[in-house]
């Protein structure tokens, strides 16, 4: 089970620097904008692994924690983008 779950948590820091990527050199916003949310999401993938494997669930809230700013900041982008004020 461990094997595989550091396997697993190497696919996803692998993944993450994909999306780094395409958050740098995205043609367009909106291209960064999913690759700043797909980041996100391995991120939190990332915190769940090392809180199975080291035993500390308090990491799993930091997870949390990230993915609701993520989710706050895509909106915002997303309102921004669509030509809104943030204030609408």
């Amino acid at each position: 089970m461990n094997q595989f779950l550091n396997i697993a948590l190497y696919v996803q820091i692998a993944l993450c620097f994909f999306c780094l990527y395409r958050i740098i050199k995205g043609p367009t916003i909106p291209d960064r904008m999913v690759g700043i949310d797909i980041f996100g999401i391995l991120v939190v993938g990332i915190c769940v692994i090392i809180a199975v494997l080291t035993d500390r669930m308090f990491i799993i809230d930091i997870g949390i924690a990230w993915i609701i700013l993520s989710f706050i900041g895509t909106l915002t982008l997303a309102k921004y983008l669509g030509g809104k004020k943030l204030n609408e």
